[in-house]
């Protein structure tokens, strides 16, 4: 491979979709004739070697695109691809088909393990022909939600801003700008409701005619095998967000009314929860290029795997986080498979946040840069989404012994900033995931009837939230921000999930951090080969639909927040 390329120098062709096919179909009847297991392998293998080139070429349409939302030619190279990969689907699943059924199945399994398979029925069960058409709708609905997001550009404080420009003004000293750029944030939302409306009726209609095509009553089977859960489902989902209402919703009411007394105001309101002191909050000692660069640093005193990984990303251009007209207003790590390249997507806003992006996405990062170079299958490189938010979560509390060198004398008011929302999180996390459940269980709700199904979460799970005169929000208004509710359909638990997992790697480091660094790395090495309890297991970590597993979880994050605020 060629050490010295960086990602602005890439070149791109769009693939050639007839060759694909061909390749699949020719690969599939050379797996049905071999006369070995050797020979199975030697055949999958290639085809992987082909498969991660052509998700290279996807991946590079994804991250350009979302660089600049408004280049011409990279937005229709990523819509040509929503609506050319579902085609290629069923003769990919004819592949699968083929490997299955072959005689030396065995052998297969003992070298590429049993997650191979079960990949294979996954894929299986979430394909028919009927669904391609409805897929290309779907990516088209998707990348308009996309559009409409990265579009915002609001006057506010005499200049234009983005949506994640005005998330920066949450957090002002002045309690009267933090309400103007709130309601700024909500009226941007509102000005859009009715498109935003009908595309999430467009999309709950597209899911769920998926979901019957596949023989379900409706789409949130669908939408759990598509984030690779097997080893449990909706009952065991609903009983973990029991455990947060009844065990964290109490805790963060409390950490809320000790914010509104340090704030000296009588209530925390929506545009409060962000103000975490009087005198401000901690922002970065620096500019951009300042936090990059103290991130390099940080890493290579954290290990050494993770100064080799740091030193990676940033020699090949493989993070973009600054914040610019036309860039998509979304984070993610996504990776080019064929150079084994993680690659970091977001926006700073010179507050904590950008910390929460240098170890959050950078965790996710670390673990795909791992993986990749010892699992053999791309499909290996990331786990599946319930562990996967585990190696970012965990990533943001191993950093808590460097903020000094990120926010200076501010240093504690970060620990504490990060560690409350930490916990006050996981309650709009699980309200995110029962909306969804509710929406695509009850399609036959209007559109302002699901809105006010959200509006019955924040009471059940964030009673203490409020909007003042904010008539949008206060009718549920908040929920059409959560790109993951159109984009990724319940992939929004997994950060619940995984929290509970970070805050036990949070105490493990804190009593012995050998150890837990130890389990680290066997948790991103592994990646996606095992299932979701055997991986859990391998890393030492709880599995958090247990009873008393939340509280047993939170417990040594909640001492330390409680002992803090005096209770």
């Amino acid at each position: 491979m060629e050490q010295n390329w960086k990602f602005s120098e890439l070149k791109y062709e769009r693939p050639d979709s007839e060759q694909v096919i061909k390749d699949l179909r020719e690969t599939a009847e050379k797996i049905r004739a071999a006369q070995s297991g050797e020979e199975v392998l030697s055949h999958i293998m290639e085809h992987e070697q082909r498969d991660q080139q052509l998700s290279t070429l996807l991946s590079l349409v994804n991250i350009r695109h979302t660089l600049d939302t408004r280049d011409a030619f990279y937005e229709k190279e990523n819509e040509w691809i929503g609506q050319t990969m579902p085609t290629i689907l069923p003769d990919s699943l004819a592949l699968a088909d083929a490997i299955a059924e072959s005689h030396f199945r065995n052998e297969i399994e003992e070298k590429l393990g049993k997650q191979f398979f079960a990949e294979i029925d996954l894929q299986k069960k979430c394909f028919c022909p009927e669904n391609i058409p409805l897929m290309q709708a779907e990516a088209k609905l998707t990348d308009e939600y996309q559009k409409i997001m990265a579009s915002c550009q609001v006057e506010f404080m005499g200049e234009k801003r983005n949506l994640y420009g005005l998330q920066k003004f949450f957090e002002h000293t002045d309690r009267d700008v933090r309400r103007r750029a709130f309601k700024a944030y909500s009226d941007f939302y509102h000005s859009h409701e009715e498109r935003l409306e009908e595309i999430w009726s467009e999309l709950i209609r597209i899911r769920n005619e998926m979901g019957r095509n596949l023989g379900y009553e409706n789409f949130i089977p669908v939408g759990y095998m598509q984030q690779s859960r097997t080893d449990y489902g909706q009952e065991e989902v609903a009983s973990f967000r029991e455990q947060v209402k009844m065990e964290l919703v109490p805790v963060c009411e409390k950490l809320y009314q000790a914010q509104a007394k340090r704030l000296g105001i009588g209530r925390i309101c929506a545009f409060d929860e962000k103000m975490i002191y009087p005198e401000g909050n901690a922002v970065p000692a620096g500019d951009d290029d300042f936090m990059i660069g103290t991130a390099r640093q940080m890493y290579h005193e954290l290990s050494p795997e993770t100064a080799e990984f740091i030193d990676f990303m940033i020699e090949h251009e493989m993070m973009d986080l600054k914040n610019r007209p036309g860039k998509a207003s979304t984070g993610y790590c996504t990776i080019l498979p064929s150079l084994k390249a993680p690659y970091v997507f977001s926006c700073f806003n010179q507050t904590i946040f950008d910390m929460q992006v240098l170890t959050h996405e950078l965790g996710h990062a670390f673990a795909a840069y791992r993986a990749s170079r010892i699992q053999p299958l791309q499909n290996y490189f990331f786990s599946s989404t319930d562990i996967a938010e585990i190696h970012s979560m965990s990533m943001e509390q191993f950093a808590y012994p460097y903020a000094e060198r990120f926010f200076g004398k501010d240093a504690d008011k970060f620990r504490f900033a990060h560690l409350q929302e930490a916990l006050t999180f996981v309650p709009f996390g699980v309200a995110v995931d029962e909306f969804q459940h509710i929406c695509y269980a009850h399609p036959e709700l209007t559109p302002k009837e699901r809105t006010m199904e959200w509006h019955k979460l924040e009471r059940k799970y964030m009673p203490w939230r409020t909007y003042e005169d904010d008539e949008f929000m206060e009718r549920g208004g908040y929920w059409y921000h959560k790109l993951h509710i159109f984009l990724y359909p319940f992939y929004y638990i997994s950060y619940t999930l995984t929290t509970m997992g970070a805050m036990e790697f949070k105490k493990k480091y804190a009593e012995d951090p050998v150890s837990a660094w130890k389990d680290y790395l066997a948790l991103a090495d592994v990646g996606g080969s095992k299932g979701y309890l055997e991986t859990l297991h391998l890393a030492h970590l709880s599995v958090p639909f247990e009873p008393g597993a939340v509280a047993r979880a939170a417990g040594y994050a909640i001492r330390i927040l409680e002992e803090q605020i005096g209770s």
